[in-house]
């Protein structure tokens, strides 16, 4: 191991303050700026990272968990952005099987003229693909169908049409990220927020940020700034620039997690047209059913954005229309939602036809902003980033990778990258690190609970390697416990909070603190505590 990062803390904040001037500075710790900050550190520029929260706290850790090129888009003609999102989901795929696996997509099919439709559409998609093709779209019987999704209703289904996408793990692939960009030698810090810039003659030198955990305060020089903090990236230029006009749009995606063994599903399912024209997905994922998403504006964004009792109803009504039994409000075993960052091209503008594409704005003052985009094309978003980025810092020219690097890649073929779920196979050429700590230490072997899949070990990986500091950054994000099952992880919480203060040397007030403050957040995460 590289030593406990909690020891390491007080060093690593001093460092980004003592550095000099660094070369980049991204403020921002879910995709889009571990996308840049990957990029930077790669062309060897000395790069550091700021996130107010934990890392992937907001969207980035609320996604429909799909790397995909968007057959929505491709209904839309944006068959530019499906074309590099395909691309880069091949890209993915090679350089991260233990957190990207390809996954088997039906549409049901009703009518002869939809099989043409859908058929002839997905087609379209596998040309697209090229190189990168999962495996070419085929039409299954009736009988095909319903074998690998049992509870789709039968009456009237003529079959359906299968096609490949691929399925990953947004938090644990931000966390591989985060390790990767300080393997090359860049520096994250997380719970640091930005609160200000520094400037000479209007131009941005540096930012003063204050550490949530001390209050104490540091001040950080870079030659140049880029702003990659999603929905909240409006409030970051506003602060720069009172006058700044808003230009993100904020959507709300919730979603609800069902359990798989009622379903029996090895397919996932998309339901190509909802009453507002979006499409909605029903997928396996780490031994759950996923199900969303929705579509609604947001005027003010927020770390923790709550899902209403009225999306939960607009999925299950959808359901309804394609399940036998119909999924109900009872069945669900937690409920959350994630804001899509989109660009608002002008005012007035809903958000179901709103591109995720992305786009690079540079301010007067030199803010180098990253805007809309989505996780699919991350790597894509950071090296435009830091293509514009390295002109306004004027950095020393850099050779870009065609390629997705990551620290913790399986390295061999005895390490699991199997589509079978496996709560370990997601920390790569490291997990044999964490199956021999268990066998120095028993215990840890032992589950955080019997409805979970997660294994005590991973507390103390989370805390000393993967910059964990919370009790909700090891449930929620290193762990997706809150999300496959939010009673059961409210359950885990004390001896989460318990083995996490030995590695924190905390008291036992620290404890309590944390157990309540984890279970006042789980209630947004349970269907039965939603506000209409």
């Amino acid at each position: 191991m590289r030593g406990s990062d909690v020891r390491r803390r007080p060093e690593r904040l001093d460092r980004a303050g003592r550095q000099g001037t660094w070369d980049v500075l991204v403020i921002g710790g879910g995709a889009s700026g571990l996308g840049c900050a990957l990029a930077s550190a790669e062309r060897g520029y000395s790069t550091l990272l700021l996130e107010q929260a934990d890392l992937s706290s907001g969207t980035s850790s609320r996604s429909t968990k799909l790397i995909h090129g968007g057959v929505r888009y491709l209904r839309q003609g944006n068959v530019g952005l499906v074309r590099q999102a395909l691309a880069e989901r091949g890209r993915l795929i090679r350089s991260a099987p233990h957190l990207v696996q390809r996954l088997a997509h039906l549409v049901p099919v009703f009518s002869q003229w939809e099989r043409l439709f859908y058929g002839s559409g997905l087609k379209i998609y596998d040309l697209l693909a090229g190189s990168s093709s999962l495996g070419a779209s085929s039409f299954l019987s009736r009988a095909e169908t319903m074998t690998h999704f049992p509870v789709l209703k039968a009456n009237g289904l003529k079959g359906s049409v299968q096609y490949y996408d691929a399925q990953f793990d947004d938090s644990r692939l931000a966390v591989s990220l985060a390790r990767s960009v300080e393997h090359l030698g860049g520096l994250i810090l997380t719970y640091v927020q930005v609160h200000a810039f520094l400037k000479d003659n209007d131009r941005l030198t540096g930012v003063v940020a204050q550490d949530l955990e001390t209050d104490g305060e540091i001040r950080v020089r870079a030659r140049v700034i880029i702003n990659a903090t999603g929905v909240f990236s409006d409030a970051l230029r506003t602060l720069n620039h009172p006058s700044h006009r808003k230009q993100v749009l904020a959507s709300q995606g919730t979603h609800i997690v069902l359990p798989l063994g009622r379903m029996s599903a090895t397919r996932g399912l998309l339901i190509p047209k909802t009453r507002d024209g979006r499409v909605l997905f029903l997928l396996p994922w780490h031994g759950v059913l996923l199900a969303g998403t929705t579509d609604v504006a947001v005027s003010e964004a927020g770390l923790e954005p709550a899902p209403s009792r009225a999306e939960v109803e607009y999925i299950l009504e959808h359901l309804a229309g394609y399940l036998e039994p119909a999924p109900s409000v009872s069945d669900c075993l937690s409920v959350f939602a994630g804001l899509r960052p989109l660009i608002q091209a002008k005012p007035g503008e809903g958000t179901a036809n709103l591109s995720r594409e992305h786009a690079v704005v540079v301010d007067p003052s030199g803010l180098v902003n990253l805007i809309g985009g989505k996780w699919t094309t991350f790597r894509l978003m950071g090296e435009d980033t830091v293509d514009q980025a390295a002109r306004v810092g004027d950095l020393p020219p850099a050779a870009t990778k065609d390629h997705l690097w990551l620290a913790d890649c399986p390295r061999s073929s005895d390490e699991n990258t199997s589509e079978t779920f496996d709560a370990l196979r997601v920390y790569g050429s490291e997990r044999k690190k964490l199956e021999e700590l268990c066998k120095d230490t028993p215990a840890l072997a032992l589950p955080l609970h019997p409805r979970l899949p997660y294994r005590m070990v991973q507390v103390i990986w989370a805390v000393r390697e993967e910059y964990a500091r919370t009790v909700e950054d090891v449930l929620s994000r290193r762990t997706r416990a809150l999300i496959l099952d939010a009673s059961g992880s409210v359950e885990a919480a004390p001896a989460v909070a318990r083995q996490m203060a030995r590695e924190l040397n905390k008291n036992a007030a620290w404890e309590a603190d944390q157990v309540r403050a984890y279970e006042q957040l789980a209630l947004n995460y349970r269907v039965d505590h939603l506000s209409d």
